[in-house]
């Protein structure tokens, strides 16, 4: 072996500096625990309580929503604080409209009127984007049937 060869591979496996006990290989340490710890520690001081049976959870921001499906959901009313925790989902608030709609109360009658203006402004200008991708107008008296037919003649 090279002599550099050999020094490169001693110092990349030494923790320490010099006259320090080599390693075969550098602890990882993983600092994930600490921090779940360290926050679920801070949500114990503030005093959060669990909050059972809640299916789904939605955060709406702007045209776009964020979704739990069956999350762990955690509250401290006194600190107004809520704790949301689970694996989120990224959708439109078109898509997920239908589902939200029935959940929505009275109040948000005014917020779902200018959703759906909004909406509306959006339409006409993807309508006039898309009319490229629509079936072509038959052309006056020819059919697919009398087109088919001369087909087989042709090749008759």
């Amino acid at each position: 072996m090279d002599r550099e060869k050999l020094m490169k591979m001693a110092t990349a496996v030494r923790t320490g500096g010099k006259g320090s006990v080599r390693r075969k290989k550098k602890a990882v340490h993983k600092t994930t625990t600490t921090d779940d710890k360290r926050l679920q520690s801070t949500l114990k001081r503030i005093g959060v309580n669990a909050i059972p049976a809640i299916e789904e959870v939605n955060i709406f921001k702007d045209d776009i929503v964020i979704q739990f499906l069956n999350p762990k959901v955690q509250a401290s009313i006194a600190a107004n604080t809520w704790v949301v925790s689970g694996s989120p989902q990224t959708k439109k608030l078109q898509d997920i409209l239908p589902q939200v709609l029935g959940h929505l109360g009275p109040d948000n009658l005014d917020n779902l009127k200018k959703l759906a203006e909004q909406i509306q402004k959006q339409a006409p200008a993807a309508a006039a984007q898309d009319d490229d991708d629509d079936v072509p107008d038959l052309v006056p008296g020819e059919t697919f049937e009398a087109a088919a037919e001369e087909d087989k003649a042709a090749a008759s």
